[in-house]
């Protein structure tokens, strides 16, 4: 009986569990069918009998879908490219070498994470623009290029290595590059996986930088795409933007 009890609880709690996650993802789909009218309904339909499947093709129409859906894939895989050429080497220098000022260059990395992007946006932007990389890839991935907080998690994968596996690597003869891409990484694939998940999403979904970095649709991502798609007078088409959330990652307010 008691077994019977705590079966019916996990269920019932594991179906709540999938009505909070499945609810707001249908509800985004549902408004993206909707007309105008449906969204600003009182009560709230929950179900559309006819839906508006022309909004998909406003939506393809209202901006350049195909060249922020580029945009956004050149700066998401730049930006990972560049922090495993960055971060990688980092990490081992941190966790692996003694070197002079070691503790002060690895705490000057770490107070980084409290830098907002808001706080330094302006001198960066100024830097671009004298370097004529306004409205270019550069712009968009160089800032990004490098993360404190992947070398810091990196850092401490890296330090639970046992020294005499790497000492054995050494009397073969091993190199640094050779012991960093057998030894390491294979080792650190759980974090890789982790950081490279947590660049992508947050790259992709990336607001800020993309819009002040850019003043034309050419290298804008679908991010700003997004925030393209208010009416003029200051209103929002809402099927649109619940429609682009899948795409570009954001969250409509």
């Amino acid at each position: 009986m008691k077994r019977t009890v705590c079966r019916t609880a996990r269920s019932a709690v594991s179906i709540l569990m999938l009505l909070v996650f499945f609810v707001p993802v249908y509800w985004m789909l549902l408004t993206a069918v909707k007309t105008m009218g449906q969204c600003y309904q009182t009560p709230p339909a929950f179900w559309v009998s006819n839906p508006a499947w022309d909004n998909f093709t406003r939506a393809f129409e209202a901006i350049p879908f195909r060249n922020m859906l580029k945009n956004s894939l050149i700066v998401t895989a730049g930006t990972l490219l560049c922090q495993c050429v960055t971060v990688i080497p980092a990490a081992y220098a941190f966790a692996r070498m003694r070197f002079r000022g070691e503790k002060l260059l690895f705490g000057a990395v770490l107070a980084t994470m409290m830098i907002p992007a808001q706080l330094i946006f302006l001198p960066v932007f100024l830097l671009f623009s004298q370097a004529g990389l306004i409205n270019s890839y550069i712009s968009l991935i160089i800032p990004h290029g490098t993360s404190a907080f992947a070398i810091f998690m990196l850092r401490q994968t890296f330090r639970q290595v046992p020294d005499e596996l790497l000492e054995a690597a050494r009397l073969d003869k091993a190199g640094q590059w050779k012991i960093i891409t057998r030894i390491m990484l294979p080792l650190a694939r759980p974090t890789l996986l982790t950081l490279c998940l947590l660049t992508l999403v947050t790259t992709w979904s990336d607001y800020f930088w993309p819009f002040v970095m850019t003043t034309n649709n050419d290298v804008r991502t679908l991010s700003v795409g997004v925030s393209m798609l208010r009416i003029v007078d200051g209103g929002v088409d809402y099927p649109l933007p619940f429609l682009w959330n899948r795409w570009s990652g954001r969250c409509t307010g």
